[in-house]
């Protein structure tokens, strides 16, 4: 499974030297991140306290890995052949990932998505040839649900895939084989905890998965918004409930347990819940203090692993991962008005609201 993807992975010099060539084109350019220590965070804590700038990648978010992954291995099955059609439902960055991932290998991109995504990703989709649907933002159970929507129209075609994110494990199986092992190379081993949040569950499963195999002591634990189930499921040790609030954070949360998921919750070593107000602090505190200038995920990420370093206690060692740039966001993120029609206005410490530039 992901012959291609894993022999890129061992053929890569790890340490990021400057002299490797990625051969593969945009595929071969996926990954090998680097793994930025937060000073500020991590003097406050006491811990060290580390973030996987996925934002590198060449497509500008960590949903990278999994497009490149899932597109491989449906070659690999010999599920799409040469000018065939890819087709997804997604909240935005897989989708971007997908289109970069469709223009290198010469297929066609479908995207359906909520639309309540921010403008900046489905201009960006366009921009990159893909064909984009916004449909009506329902819960999974809803037929007209995107994911739903993808899935028929991709039955239609032929020589047509609906690469099915969040149930299709090699989603997972690409951050088993690329995140989880740069993450172990890059600590040499020595971390205490991992946390994130999880839309689809493939970064979350994958990189656990392997850490727990390296380590069975490294703890592992998934960061949840406002309007997910998902802390309450593990919390109550498999409880779900029915979802109910939202957040303004995207591509994360859910309202059930992912085939992708699966294959880990078990392992969890607990659940967070990060509220917005605490996410959009970090955003503000995160390109003030570090110079970073992330999404609200990366934020809430962030929040996560400070909460999850204070409970393991003084000196311990936390990795979480950045999972974009605010850039696909910024008409939201830095907006005084929008902030302030979601209540989150106040949520930006005074003197950090000099950076919200945009009325």
């Amino acid at each position: 499974m992901l012959l291609a993807l894993r022999r890129t992975i061992v053929q890569q010099t790890r340490g990021f030297a400057t002299n490797n060539i990625a051969v593969d084109g945009f595929t071969g350019a996926v990954g090998n991140t680097p793994l930025i220590y937060l000073k500020t965070l991590s003097e406050q804590t006491g811990s060290k306290i580390y973030g996987k700038a996925e934002f590198q990648n060449p497509g500008g978010s960590i949903k990278d890995r999994a497009a490149v992954g899932i597109v491989l291995d449906a070659e690999e099955k010999g599920r799409i052949k040469p000018g065939g059609t890819v087709v997804e439902g997604t909240a935005g960055n897989t989708g971007i990932g997908l289109a970069h991932v469709c223009r290198a290998r010469g297929y066609k991109c479908v995207i359906f998505m909520p639309n309540t995504q921010s403008q900046e990703k489905i201009d960006l989709l366009r921009m990159l040839g893909a064909e984009v649907h916004p449909v009506p933002a329902v819960p999974y159970e809803n037929p007209l649900n995107y994911n739903h929507q993808a899935k028929e129209y991709a039955e239609k075609l032929e020589n047509a895939i609906w690469t099915d994110q969040f149930d299709n494990t090699a989603n997972a199986y690409a951050h088993y084989i690329s995140t989880g092992p740069e993450i172990w190379e890059q600590t040499k081993g020595d971390i205490d905890g991992f946390v994130c949040s999880t839309g689809t569950g493939g970064t979350l499963a994958g990189v656990g998965k392997y850490l727990k195999q390296k380590n069975p002591k490294t703890q592992i634990w998934l960061a949840d918004p406002p309007g997910s189930v998902l802390y309450k499921y593990i919390s109550s040790g498999g409880k779900l409930v029915e979802r109910g609030g939202s957040s303004i954070t995207e591509g994360i949360g859910q309202g059930r347990v992912t085939n992708n998921l699966g294959t880990f919750v078990n392992d969890l070593s607990g659940a967070l819940h990060i509220s917005d107000e605490k996410s959009i602090s970090m955003v503000y505190q995160l390109l003030d203090n570090e110079g970073l200038y992330l999404g609200a995920s990366s934020a809430l990420n962030v929040v996560a692993a400070v909460e999850l370093a204070q409970k393991l206690g003084k000196g311990s060692k936390v990795v979480t991962v950045l999972c974009d740039g605010a850039y696909r966001y910024q008409s939201r993120l830095f907006s005084k008005k929008w902030l302030e029609s979601k209540g989150l206005g106040d949520a930006i410490p005074e003197y950090l609201r000099k950076y919200a530039v945009l009325d």
